[in-house]
């Protein structure tokens, strides 16, 4: 592993930190998050045209930039050091790898370009809050994650003497859902006895609070990271295709290119993540330079070096497990017509265990790192941190999001330890005890 950015590397991150700089402060933020779609559309339109920036990881033959997850990820530090509200990890980590792996070739032709444009944005839609189940990160994605052919999910069924398909259910936590064009919808065919998951595109206007296609009804949702725009979709006989027509989107690829998502996904999270916390650090930092008490700089107080130490080691320790998850997501390049690399590889090798493991571990220590540092960026200022005023709140509020969207922590370590097999041999021969990894005696 070559640790050191590359020089093209340094230049997407110099680029979008200086435009992120001019453009998105904490004022800008806060103002983004009041309007209907929940970001700054203008300078979603120059991320996207100046920058390419939702193309960054797709081929060069669909309008991407030919770059991979790694890439991706880098872009994302830069936007979690403004906590840059925006459709990036919707449309970038999670509808467009899923077009890539399953679309059909007309549907990537189709789609792809209009998203590495930002003409479209793109999100996916899991009922029942299970995302992180689904990218396979706190749980198996080959169950009935998606409810099981039971209600409460999101049913499939043909269309009568036709090819289409209509979708009726419900979802809910959909990041982005009140204004994405293109939703990437799971949903259950084959109704209780042989149900399988099937994705399926369904295309929607993008104006907020309105569905577009006939019988969708979006409803923005409050949140606790206004940042993070999440919305409620009702769907009632709403028409749709499956994605990857003729065979491409078959029910045992879905859940492989579900896992592969969710690598490069988590990995651009747990980048995203550790830019927060840099920047919260510096900024709690600088503060406490300035301000005094007593006649002297409240830096200058044994405790509260010892508390940023500590802090400033935590960051550290999930930046290079986060960049790790980073370079092992992007390790195999996309070729030309999207194969290889985290998001266009064969079926049945996408989101390797290991990977998964990889991803999954950064993402928690990256989440605990924001959070530690969040916390600390709301105390040390004493009062004035908890007001409005100052930009504290919205990395509080942001680390507390991110483990409510692909989290909790607890759960990722977890499903890491499962993935990794530390307790697959427990009970197994002598001299062992149950709960115990294989080789370990009591």
């Amino acid at each position: 592993m070559d640790a050191a950015f590359t020089e093209e590397q340094h230049t997407i991150r110099r680029t979008l930190r200086a435009l992120l700089d001019k453009r998105c402060g904490p004022d800008e933020v806060k103002a983004a998050v009041r309007t209907p779609p929940g970001y700054d559309e203008e300078l979603w339109r120059e991320l996207a045209g100046r920058l390419h920036l939702p193309g960054l990881a797709l081929p060069t033959v669909y309008g991407g930039g030919g770059r991979g997850p790694t890439e991706l990820a880098l872009a994302c530090a830069e936007t979690g050091r403004t906590v840059l509200p925006s459709p990036l990890i919707a449309t970038a980590a999670l509808a467009a790898p899923l077009i890539l792996a399953l679309g059909s070739e007309r549907q990537r032709a189709g789609l792809l370009p209009a998203l590495a444009s930002g003409e479209l944005t793109g999100t996916l839609a899991v009922p029942g809050g299970r995302l992180p189940t689904a990218l396979a990160l706190t749980g198996p994605n080959d169950g009935d994650w998606a409810g099981g052919g039971r209600a409460g999910g999101i049913q499939a069924h043909k269309e009568e003497g036709g090819t289409g398909w209509r979708l009726y259910g419900e979802a809910g936590q959909v990041l982005n859902g009140h204004t994405a064009e293109v939703l990437v919808v799971a949903a259950h065919t084959g109704g209780f006895a042989r149900s399988s998951t099937r994705l399926f595109l369904v295309r929607a206007d993008g104006a907020a609070g309105a569905g577009g296609a006939d019988g969708l009804r979006r409803t923005r949702q409050a949140v606790m990271d206004e940042t993070r725009p999440q919305a409620r979709l009702e769907l009632r006989d709403v028409p749709a295709e499956l994605l990857g027509e003729g065979g491409g989107g078959a029910a045992s690829a879905v859940g492989a290119a579900l896992a592969a998502t969710g690598v490069a996904a988590a990995a651009a999270l747990a980048v995203e993540a550790v830019g927060a916390a840099g920047a919260a650090l510096a900024g709690t930092v600088a503060y406490v330079r300035e301000r005094e008490r007593f006649g002297r700089p409240v830096g200058s107080c044994q405790a509260v070096r010892h508390r940023l130490a500590d802090l400033y080691v935590t960051l550290q320790a999930a930046r290079s497990a986060a960049y790790h998850a980073a370079w092992a997501a992007g390790r195999e390049p996309l070729a030309a017509d999207g194969s290889g690399g985290a998001y266009g590889s064969e079926p049945g090798v996408t989101g390797r265990a290991g990977e998964r493991g990889v991803a999954a571990l950064a993402l928690a220590q990256a989440l605990e790192a924001l959070r530690a540092v969040a916390a600390e960026a709301v105390q040390l200022p004493g009062g004035i941190g908890f007001t409005w005023e100052r930009a504290a709140h919205l990395y509080f509020t942001r680390a507390a999001g991110d483990e409510l969207l692909l989290g909790p922590a607890h759960r990722l370590r977890a499903r890491a330890a499962e993935e990794a097999g530390l307790f697959a041999g427990a009970g197994r021969g002598a001299g062992r005890t149950a709960g115990l990894p294989a080789g370990v005696d009591a």
